[in-house]
């Protein structure tokens, strides 16, 4: 089925390429061209992206919970503005819509804002979290998802979709062509954090797990074609 709005999750390691920290320009450069090529074709992408390439979470019991979350809610920031550019390079519109206010750099996201970016076909970033701590970007882009009503999440990950175990560990793991929400998390299998499960559960919102690394995977997955697994609800 093809998608009209989508929004899209990259992780920041993602981001990183093989240098695993950092930015690396021809990665994003290369997920640009494969937005690129969906947002030509009338679909609206929205995109979330994690912070991992500069902040793991709370390293030290020295530093709090609630300001550990907050500079990785900056990382995303930083992600976005990056990415954005990179985007633009290619000759994309983008806008990036924040929760909190930073200055000139962001937008403060409201619905009626980011809708009116979707219907200019502009690529829309929703960065910085929900805004509070406690809660991981997998919440953030559900959240969004449902607010914005889109069609299906993304999840481009290092990985091809989803197994009932770890297939670095076991070499035997099964993968899932398909798998029910509920069933991701009666067994546990982590591909969004429960909170993020729980409420595409309750906001049957479905999602599309696969690997970023295969060619023309996210503008194949903008177009409906999952060569991954499908989480439906």
């Amino acid at each position: 089925m093809k998608n009209k709005r989508v929004l899209l999750k990259l992780s920041g390691e993602a981001l990183a390429g093989p240098k695993k920290t950092g930015f690396d320009e021809d990665t994003v450069r290369e997920v640009a061209r494969q937005v690129k090529i969906s947002v030509e074709a009338g679909v609206q992408v929205g995109i979330v992206i994690g912070g991992g390439n500069f902040w793991r979470g709370r390293t030290s019991n020295a530093i709090d919970r609630t300001k550990a979350d907050q500079i990785g809610m900056l990382a995303t920031v930083m992600n976005c503005i990056y990415a954005s550019e990179i985007f633009r390079t290619e000759g994309m519109k983008t806008a990036i819509l924040t929760p909190f206010a930073c200055g000139s750099m962001t937008e403060l996201f409201s619905k009626d804002r980011a809708n009116g970016y979707f219907e200019e076909g502009v690529v829309v970033f929703f960065a910085g979290g929900t805004g509070h701590p406690y809660f991981s970007t997998d919440t953030g882009i559900v959240l969004r998802a449902v607010e914005m009503e889109a069609d299906c999440i993304l999840l481009a990950k290092a990985i091809d979709g989803v197994y009932d175990s770890d297939p670095k560990i076991n070499p035997a793991a099964k993968k899932y062509d398909t798998i029910s929400i509920e069933e991701v998390i009666e067994k546990k299998l982590a591909v969004v954090d429960l909170t993020a499960s729980i409420m595409c559960m309750e906001h049957k919102m479905p999602m599309a797990v696969f690997d970023l690394n295969e060619k023309d995977s996210i503008a194949n997955a903008m177009q409906g074609k999952i060569n991954g697994t499908v989480v439906t609800v």
